[in-house]
């Protein structure tokens, strides 16, 4: 009887100990809290970059799919003009299948480019984004030639500072450059990474883009 008593004596401590040990260690544990993204993508679908459209809208599908419901896009297309040719929740596939399909077919008399208006209205989203807590972010698609008007493409010059006072207001600010060539890309790396630095800005060509959709989930937290 003693014996009894005493084995259930030292199960009901070592159930304690462990409850113990248990409870601080979850205590311990920090679960990292969710962030909605905000992602701003801007598509060229101008006469220069119809070649590598289709590849383009499919990675923009396939990036949207990874995405989380609850986060928010706006895509812009850049070819001529720039303007928004959708905005919603990434899950809506339908949504943006259609918008991409009606709003980038060949036109022959949008040469052009606006790689540079559309960098400032992505900019523009993306500090209203941010003032609805979201985490804001930046993907272009697209060649990034600079074609027709010069007023509405990309100064590199002043892009650097520009994201910098983006980056006042939005620190976490992340961008992502696919599918240019790799003299364009590095263009990119050269004028922006001093910038953004390694974590927060991601290039990829059109033959190691199945590699950009993971680095870029870190870029934004994810």
């Amino acid at each position: 009887m003693n014996k009894r008593l005493i084995t259930i004596g030292f199960l009901i401590l070592a159930i304690t100990v462990i409850g113990k040990l248990l409870f601080f260690a979850a205590k311990s544990i920090k679960v990292d809290e969710f962030k909605k993204a905000a992602i701003i993508f801007l598509i060229d679908s101008s006469a220069s970059n119809q070649k590598m459209l289709p590849e383009e809208i499919k990675f923009t599908k396939s990036l949207c799919t990874i995405l989380d419901p609850e986060d928010q896009i706006k895509i812009l297309n850049v070819s001529e003009n720039a303007y928004i040719i959708y905005e919603g929740s990434p899950s809506d596939a339908k949504g943006i299948s259609k918008s991409l399909e009606t709003f980038t077919k060949y036109n022959s008399q949008h040469y052009g480019t606006a790689y540079g208006d559309g960098l400032k209205k992505a900019f523009e989203h993306c500090l209203t984004m941010k003032k609805e807590n979201y985490v804001p972010s930046v993907v272009v698609i697209g060649d990034l030639e600079n074609e027709g008007d010069v007023s509405k493409q990309i100064d590199w010059d002043s892009l650097p500072d520009n994201i910098r006072n983006v980056q006042k207001y939005i620190p976490e600010i992340s961008m992502m450059f696919v599918f240019a060539s790799p003299e364009k890309l590095d263009l990119v790396k050269t004028k922006l990474n001093p910038v953004l630095g390694e974590s927060k800005l991601i290039i990829a060509n059109e033959t190691n883009i199945d590699k950009a959709s993971g680095r870029y989930l870190k870029a934004i937290g994810r």
